[in-house]
């Protein structure tokens, strides 16, 4: 069989009742975790272009937008992958490099809607998403990544995914929606040259794609079979390296939802090791500017590729840039939503300390990654002094997991635009999803904000 038939097979297979009480209480909190970054990214300028385009556009009213009012399923998918991406607090998996909520969760909420589907339907499509997305991720990285955002490219076949088993595409359909999925992906890594709104169309589009490849095979649509492994493929067209035996090595036995990682800081995961180690000192001992003569950051190939930046001039900028998230996890013991704003940018304290940050590859840490995105941190004091800290695992990683407490407080940081009546309305409906009959209310809150007609 091809692959595609292997992952249709595992979809049509996997239903609700074979999923473990675990999993779904870990799947509502990443349904919750999505939500936190879609309300906070609502109203950021990048989004608010692209709901001016739904808007213009027009559409059947037939799911709801993250920014207010209803629009066809296609454009709700891609205005609500975009929104979730945009303050860089969604979800990461570390063995694909994919940000699975922003193009699952948008085009499952969305079908989801349309057809008045349960919550257990939408915690299936959402396990199921998730599956599919990061086991191609897996076998094209790392690779890949060097060119093609995983998010988006692999991303668009976790989306098509999902929507087929809330569509009840058949087996023949399924193969042929992957078809669709896989000649649509796309999203290029130049854009953070520019720091450009790319980023955002990225899942956006990705989720849309998924949405329209699955209900276009629902109508006949053929498309290539072997889309995945065949020669001119996915795989041999983007990547130069890749491993088609983790696609579907354990298909069915396990659930790679669980291997999910969450976001503490609102920057690039790439810098999250050094993010965290420096909070740790920062908690841990009293170190000021003057102390400190040079701060060496270890790391993998990957993350000094996406973020060795000496010179951010933009706030989304300085997400990516490793040497300003670590002086600005020094300095401030922060690395929160609000600790990225024009005045922390042009800081002169941490514009100091940011020329004392040298990055360099670490051998030994290179090799170990994917499976492990870990950092040494060297800091040399004016006394001559050394001070040294590793991890192997950024904090929100499962080896060193927050709780739901931490995703409930993330929630309630990054929607408090909302009232609290309304985030707890919310969070308790997404808490409590398998027990909804239909997922019609979940936009609720864009009434009370009053922007939803």
């Amino acid at each position: 069989m091809s692959l595609s038939e292997k992952l249709a097979n595992y979809i049509l297979d996997t239903n609700y009742e074979d999923l473990p009480t675990d999993v779904v209480e870990f799947t509502k909190l990443c349904i919750l975790d999505y939500f936190s970054s879609a309300i906070a990214g609502s109203n950021q300028e990048a989004i608010q272009k692209v709901d001016d385009l739904v808007k213009e556009l027009g559409g059947e009213p037939q799911a709801a937008l993250v920014t207010g009012g209803k629009t066809s399923v296609t454009q709700a998918a891609l205005l609500n992958g975009a929104a979730s991406h945009i303050v860089e607090q969604d979800d990461i998996h570390k063995g694909s490099i994919i940000h699975a909520a922003t193009v699952v969760i948008p085009a499952a909420l969305a079908i989801s809607e349309w057809k008045r589907l349960s919550g257990k339907d939408l915690i299936t499509a959402v396990v199921i998403g998730y599956e599919v997305c990061y086991r191609i991720g897996e076998a094209v990285t790392p690779s890949h990544y060097y060119y093609w955002h995983n998010t988006a490219t692999c991303g668009t076949f976790g989306a098509t995914a999902a929507v087929a088993k809330l569509l009840h595409l058949t087996h023949e359909q399924i193969i042929h929606a992957l078809g669709s999925a896989g000649t649509q992906a796309a999203g290029l890594w130049e854009f953070i040259e520019d720091g450009a709104m790319s980023k955002q169309l990225h899942p956006g589009k990705a989720a849309m794609n998924g949405v329209i490849s699955a209900l276009l095979a629902e109508k006949g649509f053929t498309a290539a079979k072997k889309i995945l492994e065949g020669k001119r493929g996915f795989f041999e067209a983007m990547s130069t390296e890749y491993d088609v035996s983790k696609v579907t090595i354990d298909l069915g036995e396990q659930f790679k939802i669980m291997e999910n990682s969450f976001k503490v800081h609102a920057s690039c995961r790439h810098t999250h090791h050094a993010m965290d180690l420096m909070i740790e000192l920062a908690e841990e001992k009293n170190i000021r500017l003057h102390d400190i003569e040079q701060i060496n950051v270890k790391t993998y190939q990957v993350a000094i590729d996406i973020t060795d930046n000496k010179n951010p001039d933009t706030q989304y900028a300085s997400k990516f840039s490793l040497q300003f998230c670590t002086a600005l996890a020094l300095l401030t013991g922060n690395g929160g939503v609000d600790a990225f704003n024009e005045e922390s940018l042009w800081n002169e304290n941490i514009r100091k300390l940011m020329k004392r940050v040298n990055v360099e590859v670490d051998p030994e840490i290179n090799s170990n990654y994917p499976d492990k995105w870990g950092a040494i941190v060297e800091i040399k004091l004016t006394s001559e002094d050394w001070i040294r800290k590793e991890t192997d695992f950024p904090k929100g990683d499962p080896e060193n997991a927050v709780t739901s407490e931490d995703l409930l407080k993330k929630f309630r940081t990054l929607t408090r635009d909302l009232s609290i009546e309304s985030q707890n309305i919310l969070s308790d409906k997404l808490l409590n999803l398998e027990n909804l009959d239909t997922i019609d209310d979940l936009f609720e809150f864009t009434k009370v904000r009053g922007i939803l007609d």
